[in-house]
């Protein structure tokens, strides 16, 4: 197992405090902000502690405040609804005695029924790209900065590679959307429910990007602002988050300082397992 997979992991092993408080602990770092994923993932750790015999099928979650990196996040989650078929719990993530994050997540009981999907894009047909860390440190030694050592966002726990290069670091219009190839970087172990906490975290890393694509701007133009304001994830069918998949990313539409994209996740033998939907705050201070 790869140090930054160990430490995610360790990230997701959250403290139990009261029979529904849970307290989650932070990479150490020089973070201005919580990774918004970090977050989510703990969320659904917590969450997942209330529940048994049942996976989550979907969550959605508003992100409500920049964490605080220098302090633990405190978990609260709210036992809605237990049914027969479904189970229904809000989590709240609490820092300074105010919430960062306000989450509901949806449990059910394995089924079978009716089934169809859409089909896996043709290319590309391997994994391949462009890994996130060499583009990601690339572009901040190019603004003439070091990157900073044991930072999860350039050292992260899970490869990515992506057709073509997110090209977040260059301010030219391209077509707004991408894909990427995503797995863990090491074995992980056979809980359904961890897996899905780590895509959960790693569908927060690129999926924003597809909306800044859109325009001609980088993340290092002068007065860019961007921030995840909220994310949406359902899960379709059983996956391992260390076996590669296909991230299909895109954004068709951007309004109201706000961009919204959308994903899916395939397996290599082209099975949808996972779909996500964010918005988030894309705006230039200054621009008319």
């Amino acid at each position: 197992m790869s140090d930054p997979l160990a430490r995610l992991l360790a990230l997701l092993d959250l403290e139990r405090l009261e029979v529904n408080l849970f307290r989650g602990r932070n990479p150490e770092g020089s973070r201005l902000r919580l990774f918004g994923g970090q977050v989510l993932a703990q969320g659904l750790v917590a969450a997942l502690r209330t529940v048994e015999g049942r996976l989550a099928h979907s969550l959605h979650a508003y992100f409500l405040r920049p964490g605080d990196p220098a302090v633990p996040t405190v978990f609260e989650v709210e036992r809605v609804r237990d049914g027969g078929t479904f189970t229904t719990r809000l989590v709240k993530a609490i820092q300074h005695g105010e919430a960062i994050l306000n989450m509901s997540v949806s449990f059910q009981v394995e089924a079978q029924g009716l089934e169809h999907q859409i089909e896996k894009p043709a290319e590309p047909s391997e994994p391949g790209g462009i890994l996130y860390e060499d583009e990601m440190r690339s572009g901040v030694e190019a603004l003439g900065f070091a990157p900073p050592k044991g930072e999860l966002l350039l050292d992260p726990p899970v490869e990515i590679r992506t057709v073509g290069g997110l090209r977040m670091f260059e301010a030219t219009s391209r077509p707004p959307h991408t894909n990427s190839w995503v797995r863990a970087k090491g074995p992980l172990p056979d809980d359904p429910a961890l897996h899905q906490c780590v895509l959960a975290y790693a569908s927060d890393m690129t999926l924003l990007s597809n909306a800044v694509n859109a325009h001609p701007i980088a993340v290092a133009s002068p007065g860019f602002q961007s921030a995840s304001l909220d994310h949406a994830m359902w899960f379709h069918r059983p996956f391992r988050a260390d076996e590669w998949l296909l991230y299909v990313m895109d954004s068709p539409v951007s309004a109201g300082s706000r961009g919204f994209c959308r994903g899916t996740f395939f397996t290599r033998d082209g099975v949808l397992v996972a779909s996500c939907a964010q918005e988030g705050l894309i705006r230039v201070r200054g621009a008319r």
